[in-house]
């Protein structure tokens, strides 16, 4: 069964709906890669708020989230066209910043 989120179409405001979803978003583009307490600490955000953020960017298929034991890392979705786009506009602004 779907959830509502992937029923419906996402626009892209709703993916930079906040400055701290853009701040999850630049870092897995980055990093492509890391455990939440490191996405914690780089954002400056608190636990709960980068877990509803990253549950979102899951659902709407920028993310992934892979499990080792109780350990979840949180990786970009390189392979999802849009989620791919995202990545390549924060690698150029960030090499022209």
């Amino acid at each position: 069964m779907q959830t509502a989120i992937n029923q419906t179409k996402i626009d892209i405001e709703d993916i930079f709906a906040s400055k701290g979803r853009t701040k999850i978003i630049k870092i897995l583009a980055i990093n492509n890669e890391t455990n939440i307490s490191n996405i914690v600490k780089l954002t400056g955000l608190n636990h709960s708020s980068v877990k509803i953020h990253l549950n979102f960017l899951n659902k709407v298929n920028i993310i992934e989230e892979k499990c080792f034991g109780r350990i979840k890392i949180y990786r970009f979705k390189d392979e999802n066209i849009k989620a791919n786009a995202i990545k390549k506009l924060i690698e150029f602004w960030e090499e022209y910043d």
